[in-house]
């Protein structure tokens, strides 16, 4: 059934903003909802089918709203709206984007993009242990490292942990010259680059001489027990079940643990557990650890990766 709806900006300032440079934001819009839009003055016109013309009316009422809050728009927070809007049209989207999490050195704000994101972020706050599990892009280590920072910034913490198992991904690196921290650092590079993007340089650096940050492998981790820290463990779908039990009982007194990993990518022998596997199974009632479960509506990469993590989940699902 087809319906027609109009929509008033009601300011020429923001309805520049919202239609886009050459009605940018217009033609995005239709295309991923498959209706049509026209403008006049700052009035947008919308027809199509009406479910579907629905979701177009509150995506511009949403945005609108964020605008007047002074958040400026970009194509890919049209994308992400568009995805929360056709899950839930009611949901407002001032109360997941404009929940900051942190604003980087380069004064970008880091917030969800998401309904499992903003889930994420709500269980951090309230739990002692989350678990983020899902597929590649999206934001599981990188919204997790902008929590540990931000809780650093705020000292609820005195130090951040970046921990991953030192697994290959169908390589062999064994026979790399140096150390064993030398050897497994290519590993722990991703989380480098997450704490680069919010931190100036000099900023990091003094943080991890100081041992204030400390990124180390899973193997490190036998022995220590971690008080007063926020402490992350990506890439744990690569740990065993004896790695997994080993780390949490690693946390001491003022600490969070974060975990995050995608059971879709598991790089174990196959005579070995996924420790990420298992917890899920043994602790998913344990009072104080949560889980946020993530999708490929919640890759905030390039679209192509949406479209990436679907087709090889519906391979899966085939074999």
């Amino acid at each position: 059934m087809s319906s027609s709806k109009h929509f008033d900006v009601a300011d020429v300032t923001l309805a520049a903003q919202l239609f886009g440079q050459q009605n940018k934001h217009l033609k995005l819009i239709e295309k991923k909802l498959g209706i049509r839009l026209g403008s006049q003055g700052t009035v947008i016109h919308l027809s199509g089918e009406a479910a579907q013309v629905h979701i177009g009316y509150r995506l511009l009422e949403e945005l609108s709203l964020l605008m007047q809050k002074g958040m400026p728009l970009y194509p890919s927070d049209i994308d992400y709206a568009i995805r929360i809007l056709s899950s839930d049209s009611t949901i407002s989207l001032k109360d997941i984007f404009c929940d900051t999490v942190f604003i980087s050195a380069r004064n970008k704000y880091i917030s969800p993009k998401s309904l499992a994101q903003k889930s994420y972020i709500d269980n951090i706050r309230a739990n002692h242990v989350v678990f983020g599990v899902g597929p590649a892009g999206t934001g599981k280590t990188y919204l997790a490292m902008a929590m540990g920072v931000a809780a650093l910034t705020r000292k609820e913490v005195s130090r951040i942990l970046l921990v991953r198992p030192a697994v290959e991904a169908g390589e062999k690196l064994g026979f790399l010259p140096g150390d064993l921290a030398e050897k497994v650092n290519p590993y722990l590079r991703p989380l480098y680059d997450a704490l680069y993007d919010m931190l100036e340089h000099e900023k990091v650096q003094t943080l991890l001489d100081s041992g204030i940050v400390e990124v180390a492998p899973l193997a490190f981790m036998r022995g220590r027990t971690l008080n007063d820290a926020f402490v992350i463990l990506d890439e744990a779908q690569n740990t065993t079940a004896e790695q997994m039990k080993m780390f949490l009982t690693r946390l001491g007194f003022g600490s969070q643990a974060v975990i995050t990993g995608d059971v879709t990518q598991i790089d174990l022998p196959h005579d070995k557990q996924s420790g990420l596997l298992h917890a899920i199974a043994v602790l998913s009632r344990v009072s104080g650890i949560a889980f946020t479960h993530f999708s490929d509506v919640d890759v905030v990469r390039h679209p192509i990766v949406q479209a990436i993590v679907r087709a090889y989940q519906q391979a899966d699902r085939k074999n």
